[in-house]
């Protein structure tokens, strides 16, 4: 029985390695031959673990090599990876011993192709930004109930069914109008100005272009635009850093919200737009407040109405009651009066009669004074004196009954307004025990003690039921 490789053939046996000296050897052997090394490929699973350091795969259609990069380098990355990029990482070919697998440490990565585009990319911004393109100053606030909605992406894209699926859930009333462009390509840029300037048209005319009431496929007018596409490389992105299409969105007559990519992902058009949403998604929900909140505004504020109104009528209600009273007993004010109106007669006789008696006083006194003898002329205005003095008193008794007979029909047209005469034609005034007026079967209950006012007297009552509305 052979034992072993040097029994059957000595010369050619094969020197034995431990495990683990193996490895290393061979770890030893990459880093010699190929290290640093530079790799371009996709991104694959890639994890980023509690203690900072990132785990993922890179491949192609040949291949695919076992990467971890250290929280130091991580912490380096001006990028989130995500599942599909194109990447170029720097780093060291090495073998992880305890399970002998082949891996790169990674110590600097970028998105493939990354350096000219982004180089350009900043070059764009600055210009732009010293122009006063993304000045915070002309960016313009959302309305709060948009008539309409624009919509420029791709008809293909998997953004167009996330934006449409969330304004179909939030704001299901507003119209939504679709202008399909390519979102990624040469021609991209072009045609994704076109489709902005055609929903520009509707948002012209005082940015309030009505529906026509007349033709019911007229569009509805467009509020405000969303411009959208989902995530990618800076390669995908690319036609929204187009300077023609920058401009193109700063002349809008109406606020445009941009959503391109994920969340690390910025453009030119994030710059220029009024508002930079993370995701298409994010950009249809700033956009559409959602259908429930309204309604529950809408019931504070008719809550509050109804508050308010009822406070009114309890307030009214309050008020018509004090009013009640103060005019349910008009033969009070009758009574309080006639000592008054009497009093005021008494001293309007007496003193016309001290004045006619002062006035005859008078005459006869300047009569008495002046000589039997007197010239014509004097002779005349005494006899005129005279006569006056006989027609004082039945003027001073006209006077005196034309002011009685005013005061008789101030005191007829008073006595009038005495409730009596209305107790006389058969009616009763009801009070409480306090006294009070009771005008409605609200304010009884049963077995409440009531007085009966009648014409020659007073009734007590008991309440033995409250009559049915």
């Amino acid at each position: 029985m052979n034992t072993g490789f040097e029994a059957t053939a000595p010369a050619l046996a094969p020197r034995v390695w431990p495990v683990g000296a193996l490895a290393r050897a061979v770890g030893e052997l990459l880093q010699s031959r190929f290290n640093p090394v530079a790799v371009r490929g996709e991104v694959s699973g890639f994890t980023r673990a509690s203690s900072g350091h990132c785990y993922f795969a890179l491949k192609d259609q040949a291949g695919q090599l076992r990467c971890a990069m250290f929280r130091r380098a991580a912490g380096l990355l001006d990028f989130v990876p995500r599942e599909g990029d194109a990447v170029e990482v720097r780093g060291r070919l090495t073998v992880y011993e305890p399970r002998g697998d082949l891996q790169l440490v990674v110590e600097a990565m970028q998105r493939a192709g990354q350096g000219a585009l982004f180089e350009q990319f900043l070059r764009l911004k600055a210009r732009l930004q010293a122009e006063g393109l993304f000045d915070p100053a002309r960016k313009r606030p959302l309305p709060a109930l948009p008539r309409g909605i624009g919509l420029v992406t791709s008809p293909g894209a998997a953004a167009l069914h996330d934006v449409l699926s969330a304004l179909a859930r939030r704001v299901p009333h507003i119209p939504v109008l679709l202008a399909p462009a390519a979102v990624q390509g040469a021609g991209a840029p072009d045609e994704l100005r076109k489709a902005l300037q055609k929903l520009y048209l509707l948002a012209q005319d005082g940015r309030a272009l009505e529906a026509d009431s007349t033709n019911p496929s007229a569009p509805p007018p467009v509020d405000l635009i969303l411009l959208v596409r989902g995530g990618g490389s800076i390669e995908d992105l690319w036609a929204f850093n187009d300077e023609q299409l920058a401009r193109t969105i700063a002349a809008s007559p109406v606020p445009v919200v941009s959503g391109v990519g994920h969340e690390s992902d910025f453009t030119i058009a994030d710059f220029v737009a009024d508002l930079r949403a993370p995701t298409p998604t994010a950009a249809a929900e700033l956009v559409s407040a959602p259908r429930a909140q309204w309604l529950a505004e809408l019931d504070a504020q008719a809550a509050r109405l109804g508050r308010a109104l009822r406070h009114r009528l309890d307030a009214e209600a309050q008020r018509l009651d004090w009013l009640t009273a103060h005019l349910a007993r008009p033969s009070q004010a009758v009574a309080a009066e006639r000592p008054r109106l009497a009093q005021l007669g008494q001293r309007l006789t007496h003193a016309q009669a001290l004045r006619l008696e002062r006035e005859r006083a008078r005459l006869h006194a300047l009569a008495a004074r002046l000589p039997r003898s007197l010239p014509a002329p004097l002779a005349a205005e005494r006899a005129r004196l005279e006569r006056l003095a006989e027609r004082l008193p039945a003027a001073l008794a006209r006077q005196l009954g034309g002011t009685d007979e005013r005061l008789q029909r101030a005191a007829l047209r008073l006595s009038l307004l005495d409730p009596r005469l209305v107790l006389e034609r058969g009616y009763a005034w009801l009070q409480d025990e306090g006294g009070q007026p009771v005008t409605r079967a609200a304010q009884t209950h049963v077995g409440q003690p009531l007085a009966a006012i009648l014409a020659d007297g007073k009734v007590d009552l008991t309440v033995r039921g409250r009559p049915s509305r």
